[in-house]
């Protein structure tokens, strides 16, 4: 596992009066860690997927459910395992329910009515989300965690290191016992930093199955 944290300096003057202020400071630094772990786990499993560029638009014919189902059924018969998991960014989670109102048939109506919890059992999963993390990638910009991407892998709950979960979470205890540490220590007589530390490694344990499709 890898130490891994961040650290904020506080300038005193900036919360007097705020009992609060390092717990609000502590639940800000851990989000963020949350968030780039996140980020971390998407590129690993992006990276290890077959890619298939897929169109989800207005037009006649087009059945997101049924390209995913199909997908999970190769995914199936690559690793021998079939995917339990599918993660959808926001933006193609919308073009599929776009995508399915299009249609002029009953079943386009109806898919594009379902939750994810329906549109997971409809495709035989263990768990779908939609991913609607955003990050900065300038002062004025953000973008999808997700971008645009459709992810459908395996991932057991209570994983151990035999099981054939695609990709695993490992950590460490900090010196304190626990999953995170927080540290604090004055710099000079106004200023105070505040860091959040954890040991953890998110590992691709196998790319068999994995598959994505890049939606337009």
């Amino acid at each position: 596992t890898l130490n891994r944290g961040l650290m904020v300096a506080v300038d005193l003057d900036q919360v007097r009066g705020n009992p609060n202020w390092e717990q609000q400071y502590t639940a800000m630094l851990t989000q963020r860690l949350v968030l780039n772990k996140l980020r971390r786990a998407i590129n690993l499993l992006s990276a290890g997927a077959i890619n298939t560029a897929k169109t989800w638009d207005t037009s006649a014919g087009k059945d997101p459910d049924q390209d995913v189902l199909s997908e999970l059924v190769t995914g199936h018969t690559a690793a021998g395992v079939r995917p339990n998991r599918a993660a959808y960014s926001a933006t193609a989670w919308s073009k599929r329910v776009l995508a399915h109102r299009a249609q002029d048939k009953a079943g386009g109506f109806a898919s594009a009515g379902m939750t994810p919890d329906q549109v997971a059992a409809f495709l035989g999963l263990e768990k779908l989300v939609i991913c609607d993390a955003r990050y900065s990638t300038s002062l004025t910009a953000k973008a999808e965690a997700l971008s645009n991407l459709v992810l459908l892998y395996n991932a057991m709950a209570g994983a151990t290191p035999e099981d054939p979960s695609n990709i695993k979470g490992f950590w460490s205890p900090c010196d304190n016992g626990q999953r995170l540490a927080v540290h604090r220590w004055d710099v000079g007589p106004k200023k105070m930093c505040l860091a959040v530390e954890h040991y953890e490694l998110t590992k691709i344990t196998s790319t068999l199955g994995i598959r994505q499709f890049t939606v337009a």
